[in-house]
């Protein structure tokens, strides 16, 4: 991978019987996966399931010993199809991405895997991105479990839990023939704990013995009549073994007394939250022991209808805590009551919020909504209203401003958007059409370029509908990671198909840097798994790419307006590709900070630039900000009576890129910045001459001192 080493990580996956893993919840599932014996693993990474890949990623020797085999694929297209090991061959195989957008990109092969079924246990792990934390849509990937029929689990986010899961899946799969989602929120990624682990087990059939050994059976070929004959199986013979799976080895789980007047019904994941909101209200302890029954559905599909009437049994309401909408399990739930003529009244969204992530004191609301309606002897004391006790939290949305997410300190994308601003004060505006990665941010202030992103490396393909020879050009922009994710057929194939006259801004910062800096094919780092070095312009002139411009340094903020200039107003009747090259900036201190402290320790001479702005010079124009927007670029005001306005200023976290001057008049670097270099460990002669330009700074210093005109204070 890209900078950041796992090898710390990768020695917890080495642990064994009777010892015990400290760690986060997404490093359980990767140790699980070795101690169920996985013959193979994939994924495309994404957060919150990034980890898991970066990890496997660097354990190429431990997998080799265990005859693992593991893929960081292409998409998360690429990774569901890998899974179609385990339809012939009984091979455990587990892959995993971001859902539901990851989701999205493989239903095509994910909803083919399930008609045809599975003879391995297949889990697909999916890093559920909901909240307002997240960085995609507001979507669930329950709708797919239902569509295509995957069981769902939803794992309570504890440590123990969660590995158990990632067992219990690979069994449930292996027991009805049906591959399984394992649905991993941000919660339980992130939840830290421990538990004892196992040895790790080699795969009963690996991959390598399944090629000696090809088997093939065309009942598992989607094609009539067998796709016919595959639903029937869903519903005959793979649903009846699922739901006697779950049940027989209590996948779902019961707490509290057997007998009360309420009841909870909780996906897995949210049980934390539940049990906690129960503690502030007097009604559960800090070790989970609770006073209302709660029904946890750590298989969140399919739902088990005796299992859950069961749990109505004498209970006068029940609450559904249904994280996101639609209410899937409500409905489901309501129709089981309705049909077998219950009248236990259940409530849920009615209780709590239909959309939105369902924080502690949401939760903590609804909790006591529900008692105070179905059961308010339950509640400690007396009856009072949800934070009776707390301080009302002012709405700040008024008065603070939002702070949107922007581009790293001397990102390699910032002058892109500032040369390309550059270029839309002379030819006036166009259409753009953005797409997902950190260039994206480029459509927020200050730059404020791009309106819309449809997908990953769907960036062009998003303008087609304005290729159509107006008086402007269309312009689209994708990343390299979205290059090679979809870009490279289904924005670029496209535009040369139709002959587009739209232009392409191709970002290529070395790695898929909004997904963590992992490697892709046009890296230009060594990578010892991985085949690196592939540039992009050749892949362009692969698919009939003819006007290409490559710029290798963006920051040269006049040649990168000039090729937009160029390229908008060309003669040239065709796609027109820009590919903007540079490093990412974060990746790039992460791996030069650590040798730069080293040199320095040894004694060696280690030279770091550094931007400043003569506040004496500064005009207070600002174009430096307004074309720029670093972090480390902000304002002060001067202890000066005749300068009113505040001048531009840089703080020490500075990488010292140069874009800020070189914007602030189009690659002339402004007059009020200056580069000073900070020199560790300088030489003798470096010494004494940096002590006398000392000397003779301060004796100029001391002469205007001496000739400032000074007027006594005069008292009374």
């Amino acid at each position: 991978m890209a900078e950041r080493s796992f090898k710390a990580e990768v020695e917890h996956l080495r642990l064994g019987d009777g010892d015990t893993f400290t760690g986060e919840g997404i490093l359980a599932i990767t140790k699980a996966l070795l101690e169920c014996g996985v013959g193979y693993v994939g994924g495309y990474q994404g957060a919150p399931i990034s980890h898991l890949m970066d990890v496997l990623a660097d354990a190429q020797d431990l997998l080799g010993e265990l005859g693992v085999r593991f893929e960081a694929n292409a998409s998360e297209a690429a990774a569901a199809a890998m899974l179609a090991a385990s339809v012939h061959y009984p091979i455990r195989g587990a892959v995993t991405f971001k859902g539901p957008v990851g989701v999205n990109v493989a239903s095509d092969a994910l909803a083919n895997l399930s008609s045809s079924g599975v003879n391995g246990g297949a889990l697909v792990i999916l890093g559920e991105d909901y909240g307002e934390g997240s960085s995609i849509m507001q979507e669930r990937s329950h709708a797919f479990a239902m569509k295509s029929q995957f069981w769902l689990m939803d794992p309570r986010p504890n440590l123990p839990s969660i590995r158990r899961s990632v067992e219990q899946g690979f069994e449930l799969s292996e027991a009805s023939n049906t591959p399984v989602m394992l649905m991993v929120r941000i919660r339980s990624c992130h939840v830290t704990g421990s538990f004892e682990t196992r040895d790790n087990k080699p795969p009963k059939l690996s991959v390598k013995d399944a090629l000696a050994n090809p088997r093939r059976d065309f009942s598992r070929v989607i094609l009539p009549p067998m796709s016919y004959i595959h639903e029937q199986d869903k519903v005959n013979k793979r649903w009846p073994a699922a739901e006697k799976f779950i049940v027989e080895n209590k996948l779902n789980e019961q707490f509290g007394p057997q007998k009360a007047p309420v009841g909870i019904v909780v996906q897995g994941g949210m049980y934390n939250n539940v049990i906690r909101g129960l503690q502030r209200l007097g009604l559960a302890n800090s070790f989970g022991d609770t006073e209302v029954p709660i029904y946890v559905l750590n298989v969140t599909y399919p739902l088990i209808i005796d299992e859950f009437l069961a749990f109505t049994q004498g209970k006068d309401a029940l609450l559904v805590v249904e994280e996101g909408q639609p209410e899937f399990i409500e409905q489901n739930l309501g129709s089981m009551l309705n049909r077998a003529g219950s009248s236990t009244k259940l409530h849920g969204k009615d209780m709590l919020p239909m959309a939105g992530e369902y924080s502690g004191q949401i939760v903590l609301d609804g909790l006591t909504a529900f008692l105070r309606k179905a059961a308010p002897d339950l509640l400690p004391g007396q009856v009072r209203a949800p934070n009776a006790d707390s301080v009302e939290i002012p709405d700040l949305s008024k008065t603070v401003p939002i702070r949107p997410p922007g581009f790293c300190t001397g990102c390699p994308e910032r002058p892109i958007f500032a040369a390309l601003k550059l270029v839309e004060q002379e030819l006036g505006q166009h259409q753009i059409a953005g797409d997902i990665g950190c260039h994206l941010f480029g459509s927020l202030p200050p730059f404020e370029i791009g309106g819309s992103t449809m997908g990953y490396g769907l960036g062009p393909a998003s303008n087609a509908a304005f290729d159509g020879g107006g008086e402007k050009r269309a312009i689209s922009i994708l990343g390299d990671g979205g290059f090679w994710h979809n870009g490279l057929s289904s924005s670029i194939g496209n535009m040369v198909f139709n002959n587009s006259d739209s232009v392409a801004i191709i970002v290529d910062n070395f790695y898929s840097a909004a997904t963590g800096g992992q490697d892709v094919l046009s890296s230009r780092a060594d990578n010892v798994s991985k085949s690196t070095g592939h540039p992009i312009s050749d892949a362009l002139k692969g698919v009939g790419v003819k006007w290409i411009r490559q710029i290798d340094h963006t920051y040269d903020v006049t040649k990168m307006r000039d090729v937009f200039r160029e390229a908008l107003t060309t003669d040239y009747d065709g796609p027109k590709i820009i590919v903007a090259s540079s490093e990412c900036m974060l990746n790039k201190q992460r791996r030069e900070k650590p040798l730069r402290a080293v040199a320095v320790q040894q004694g060696r001479r280690v030279d770091v630039p550094r931007f400043g702005v003569d506040s004496d010079v500064c005009t207070g124009d600002h174009a430096c900000i307004r074309l720029s927007g670093c972090p480390s670029l902000s304002l002060k005001r001067l202890d000066d009576p005749l300068r009113d306005d505040p001048v531009a200023s840089i703080d020490q976290t500075c990488v010292g890129c140069g874009n800020c001057g070189e914007v602030a008049d189009a690659a002339v670097l402004c007059p009020s910045f200056y580069r000073a270099d900070v020199v560790h460990n300088p030489g003798g002669l470096e010494r004494w001459w940096a002590g006398v330009r000392t000397s003779f700074i301060t004796s100029l210093q001391a002469r205007r001192q001496r000739r400032r005109l000074e007027f006594p204070e005069v008292s009374g």
